[in-house]
């Protein structure tokens, strides 16, 4: 039976690398992706947007209020994530170590998915 968890990438604020810097780890992020879905454990995966595009909804009595922003503020934000399907918690964190090779010095969680 398998599990799926979330890889999920976190980066520090602030603007990208410059594209001499990016391109390579793009290019070897896809290829572990690839590699993923080859072996049948990759579900799907994204990037997201900065922080700032953020809106934060909170149901509050009868009303709903929206703000702007993420909801916490930090030195680092959620850039993209992984969801994997693995054996066990120790494939999964097998993946996260590739994905964290791959992405240094980025940071990796790898948490399982309660419902899914």
């Amino acid at each position: 039976m398998t599990q799926q968890y979330l890889l999920s990438i976190y980066q520090p604020d602030g603007e990208a690398p410059p594209p001499e810097v990016l391109e390579p780890i793009m290019q070897d992020l896809a290829a572990l992706n690839e590699e993923m879905q080859e072996r049948g454990v990759w579900v799907f995966a994204a990037g997201l947007h900065p922080p700032s595009t953020a809106t934060v909804l909170q149901a509050k009595d009868d009303d709903v209020l929206l703000t702007d922003g993420p909801f916490a503020e930090g030195k680092e934000h959620i850039g993209g994530f992984t969801v994997i399907r693995a054996a066990d918690l120790d494939e999964a964190l097998e993946w996260g170590r590739r994905l964290a090779t791959v992405l240094s010095p980025l940071s990796i969680e790898v948490r399982p998915i309660a419902f899914g």
